[in-house]
């Protein structure tokens, strides 16, 4: 009890402010539009890039043995571990603008700072992790004799995996892109080493809240709220997901 009423105070005198700030006027401003527009791009871009190569890697992580599995463990987690600034700076370090690759891609008109390819590399970077760890869950939960019963039917392995595994899995995957574009949306160390210009909704908070305080950033604030929300609650109706609570 004591710790929900710690999450919920911030929230309910925050949403105090808003009486005493023009919310609407904010948000229609240049700036604004401008950032909610560049975080409503990227996000679902970094979401779907982290869920298809997120799922295969789950799934083989939670089915297969190798060498090598622990170190691909570990860096799956890494970037949950690493603060998000360190690894903007880490990003910084293959993608920057004068590392080969930065380089290489700048001079065929594709820069990977201060761009929105590098705000989708961060949020990717910071968010892809939890889809991975969430859907491997999901395959873990998994009864192998079911694909296995799959298998002697006659489908093949593919097979197996879209009609079988997937939907005895979705609702954990479908979580794990939830909490994957939660993440991505609300990203801001990694991005603003990485990509301080274009703005996104987090990065124009910071850059209000320095010019004016705690209620310059209401507004967006709200909008960033909002579109998680929306995001959240919809996934939950159309997918029949339950919140992490219950899972």
């Amino acid at each position: 009890m004591v710790l929900l009423v710690y999450f919920a105070l911030p929230f309910v005198v925050f949403l105090g402010r808003t009486g005493s700030v023009p919310v609407v006027e904010t948000l229609l401003q240049t700036t604004s539009r401008t950032a909610v527009r560049n975080s409503l791009l990227t996000a679902p871009v970094a979401t779907a890039i982290s869920t298809v190569f997120g799922v295969p890697l789950a799934y083989v992580l939670a089915r297969k043995t190798f060498p090598g599995k622990r170190l691909v463990e570990a860096l799956v987690v890494l970037p949950l571990v690493v603060p998000p600034v360190v690894g903007g700076a880490m990003l910084l370090s293959v993608v920057g603008r004068f590392t080969p690759i930065g380089a290489a891609a700048a001079q065929v008109g594709l820069p990977l700072t201060d761009s929105l390819v590098g705000i989708v590399l961060a949020q990717t970077f910071v968010a892809a992790p939890f889809v991975v760890i969430t859907a491997r869950a999901g395959f873990g939960s998994i009864d192998e004799r079911l694909e296995q019963a799959s298998r002697s039917l006659g489908c093949g392995p593919i097979a197996t995996f879209r009609r079988v595994t997937l939907p005895l899995a979705r609702r954990a995957i479908v979580a794990g892109v939830v909490l994957t574009f939660s993440r991505a949306i609300g990203e801001f160390g990694a991005t603003m080493m990485v990509a301080y210009n274009p703005r996104t909704i987090p990065t124009r908070i910071w850059v209000d809240f320095i010019a004016g305080g705690i209620d310059a950033i209401v507004p967006l604030a709200l909008a960033l709220l909002a579109v998680t929300l929306v995001v959240v609650a919809t996934v939950q109706r159309f997918a029949g997901v339950p919140t992490v609570v219950e899972q």
